[in-house]
């Protein structure tokens, strides 16, 4: 300080009403340092967001606030000193006029103090004649109040008179008689204990406070703010009347509630912001058998976490979610995890729970079981999600046994509806509505999971699926009728197994995508025009089943192909193209009747044509035919393996077109048709 400061007749106190834009504030009277300067918004103490100027100087200074005050809050700005005395003077030591007046100074600043918050405190007026005020003693004023004599002495009397603290019976056949006040204790309110319900105190140490020192705590309807996580302990129930009842955190750093132990009960509350509405961890004992139900939790980046914790001893266990809903979360709506060495969050029941993005971005999944083993339920839940978001449903690689029914998942975009990590095991799924346009079960667990009616529109993507023992009463097959209108390239969708196509129009090109794409996918191709334009089926590679274009010409041919991952291969078909083969070139030729048809050629030498063996596998039930097509004096003979031919001879064919259709029985080889 340049020069001391001089202590007038102002009082250390200043008030101000906050217009919601002003943020400096003048204070009329010296401090001796920014730190004697105590300001309160409202009733809260506050303990930075401000900055002091104008200390040392007589004329006092401004209190400036980082953000202006909300419209309506009291402001006061107060000087406290402590009373203390730091410095001595020294004996035989110089006396300089300085430190005596900041002494001085000092101690009437002290003295201004208690004179101020003396005006606070009852006290006798000037003029009042003579009285005592000295109270009665401890025991004597035990739960009375207070109270004046006759003569204005201060003495006691009865809190309520003894009939009134027994006169409450409750309605019914065997009510006994109770005390209002046990009668008021059965539930602790936690305005009992201060706390303001206004959005702007901070509720924190009242409503901490009512949880220490009751069972059962009711929240009444008002906006509660909090600065720290509210302990929801053994066997406790805090609850409030509804929607109207708000827990509102300010501050995105903490749990706003926590349930650290079991059998407690939160329910009808309204719980917003804060970096997680409601967890639950074993931190003072097993968390097991706590129940949450009636519940909305607004505006938080997690909405539900249940975590395993670090110690085995202390699972989370069987606790019971009924009617909660999770609205705007920037991550999670609900989580199960193990941060720890804990144990999975296993066998949690959730029933009705609702996670709604409600336009907000999420980057996470409406429920996210990262880990959790054996029979954690999720009955007539709804994830209604933003394009933002990772999954609706996300199951994660440390879960088993997880069971999904009657579930809701939707968004505007194509987040997948239920997601399966690898890892995952056993997860079943019963009556899936998937809204949204990702899969409706995207599968990365190997076919670790079982699924009932699950998806919209395709019900149920299996992947790989292992059937033993299957009984089907009833096999539908997905039908789409193909008609361009100028013929031309046809590229199927795959989401069908029968395509009727018309050609009518002009020649289609029924192109099958590449097999590596199908592999495994069977598709049947039918004509249904009269034209004369054919329908050809072909693959991306240029070719098609079988290594060749395959037509269908006339009405009603149809082939069914099948790819095993690096071929189309016919399955079946109406009529197939003529199949010929050609040998030329030798004295035995062995077919392996591959064909129907042979023309064989003995321009070079006479040749021998030996079917197989009537019995042979290849042989039972085929035609095949056998046609000389040279002009040479050579013969062409048919017989069999064996000895013999059909018809029990040898069938020699000696001229160009001489032919020989033969069948064989199993028993014989039997002639069809000869000429000559």
């Amino acid at each position: 300080m340049t020069e001391h400061i001089k202590i007038g007749a102002v009082p250390p106190r200043r008030h101000y009403i906050a217009d919601g834009a002003q943020r400096a504030f003048a204070y009329p009277f010296p401090i001796f340092a920014s730190e004697d300067m105590q300001v309160h918004l409202d009733a809260a103490l506050q303990t930075g967001g401000y900055t002091v100027s104008g200390s040392g100087q007589t004329a006092g200074g401004t209190v400036t606030f980082d953000q202006p005050p909300d419209e309506g809050v009291q402001i006061t700005l107060l000087r406290r000193l402590p009373y203390e005395r730091v410095t001595d003077f020294l004996e035989s030591g110089a006396l300089p006029a300085r430190s005596l007046n900041d002494e001085y100074d000092y101690l009437t600043a002290c003295v201004q103090q208690l004179a101020d918050d003396a005006l606070t405190a009852l006290h006798y007026a000037p003029t009042d004649l003579p009285a005592s005020s000295l109270l009665p003693g401890r025991a004597a004023r035990a739960n009375q109040l207070l109270a004046f004599d006759g003569g204005g002495n201060p003495t006691v009397t009865p809190a309520v008179d003894s009939e009134g603290l027994s006169s409450f019976v409750g309605p019914g056949a065997g009510a006994v008689r109770r005390s209002i006040r046990d009668k008021l204790a059965d539930v602790a309110s936690v305005k009992d204990f201060g706390a303001v319900g206004d959005g702007i105190a901070d509720d924190t140490l009242a409503i901490q406070a009512a949880l220490t020192a009751a069972t059962a705590v009711f929240v009444p309807p008002g906006i509660y703010r909090v600065t720290a996580t509210l302990p929801v302990g053994y066997g406790q129930s805090f609850h409030g009347s509804g929607a109207g009842s708000i827990i509102r955190a300010d501050g995105n750093d903490f749990p706003v509630i926590l349930l650290p132990d079991s059998y407690a009960s939160l329910h009808h509350l309204r719980i917003e912001q804060g970096m997680v509405g409601i967890k639950l961890t074993g931190r003072d004992g097993p968390c097991v058998q706590n129940a949450v139900h009636d519940i909305v939790v607004w505006d938080t980046a997690t909405g539900v976490v249940l975590d395993g914790g670090d110690n085995p001893d202390r699972p989370c266990y069987w606790n019971n979610f009924a009617r909660v809903l999770v609205v705007r979360h920037t991550l999670h709506g609900v989580h199960l995890v193990r941060t720890g060495a804990g144990d999975t969050p296993n066998a949690n029941k959730f029933h009705c729970v609702r996670v709604y993005s409600l336009g907000v971005p999420s980057t996470g999944s409406g429920f996210y079981v990262q880990h959790g083993r054996f029979n954690n339920a999720f009955v007539d839940c709804e994830a209604n999600l933003s394009t933002t978001a990772h999954t609706c449903f996300r199951i994660g690689p440390d879960t088993d046994k997880n069971l999904l029914i009657n579930l809701y998942t939707e968004s505007v975009g194509g987040v997948p509806n239920v997601y399966l990590e690898a890892g995952s095991q056993e997860t079943s799924i019963t009556n899936l509505f998937s809204a949204s346009g990702g899969p409706a079960i995207w599968d990365q667990s190997g076919g670790q999971f079982t699924a009932y009616n699950a998806g919209y529109p395709a019900k149920n993507y299996l992947k790989p699926t292992r059937v033993t023992d299957l009984t089907v009463e009833a096999m539908r097959y997905e039908t789409r009728f193909v008609d361009p209108v100028a013929g031309g390239v046809v590229v199927p969708d795959m989401t069908r197994s029968v395509h009727l196509v018309s050609a009518f129009n002009g020649p289609v090109e029924f192109r099958l995508p590449a097999p590596g794409n199908a592999e495994g996918r069977a598709l049947t191709i039918k004509k249904m025009d009269l034209s004369g334009n054919a329908v050809t089926v072909t693959d991306a590679s240029g070719s098609g089943p079988d290594g060749r274009p395959f037509p269908l010409g006339s009405r009603y041919d149809f082939v069914t192909v099948v790819s095993n991952g690096a071929s189309w291969w016919i399955t079946a078909a109406h009529m197939l193209p003529g199949n010929a083969g050609f040998f030329e070139g030798g004295a035995l030729f062995e077919p392996d009747l591959s064909r129907t048809f042979y023309l064989v050629s003995a321009y070079g030498g006479a040749t021998e044509v030996r079917l197989p063996s009537p019995s042979a596998m290849l042989a039972i039930g085929r035609t095949v035919t056998i046609k000389k097509s040279d002009v040479s004096a050579n013969a062409v003979t048919v017989t069999q393996s064996g000895g013999g031919g059909p018809d029990g001879e040898a069938i020699v064919l000696s001229e160009k077109g001489h032919a020989v259709t033969a069948l064989s029985n199993g028993a014989a080889w039997h002639i069809l048709a000869r000429n000559p």
